[in-house]
């Protein structure tokens, strides 16, 4: 029985763990931005043209050393 007063004991505490860790997320502007995330994957991204060049090469040489 007394392992149950323990264990209820633990329980409460992390409960008040995570609860202080939600609070302390919410005041230091965590959830501020609610819209951005859900209408970024929507959005392509854009890169120079140098890069998209340089992972083709990176590419192409990995797959040559591979069949080495």
């Amino acid at each position: 029985m007394d392992v149950m007063f323990v264990l209820i004991g633990f329980s409460l505490l992390v409960a008040l763990v995570f609860l202080g860790a939600f609070l302390w997320a919410v005041r230091s502007g965590q959830y501020e931005d609610q819209y951005t995330p859900s209408v970024r994957m929507l959005f392509e991204e854009k890169r120079p043209a140098e890069s998209i060049e340089s992972t083709k090469e990176d590419a192409i040489q990995t797959e040559y050393r591979s069949k080495e």
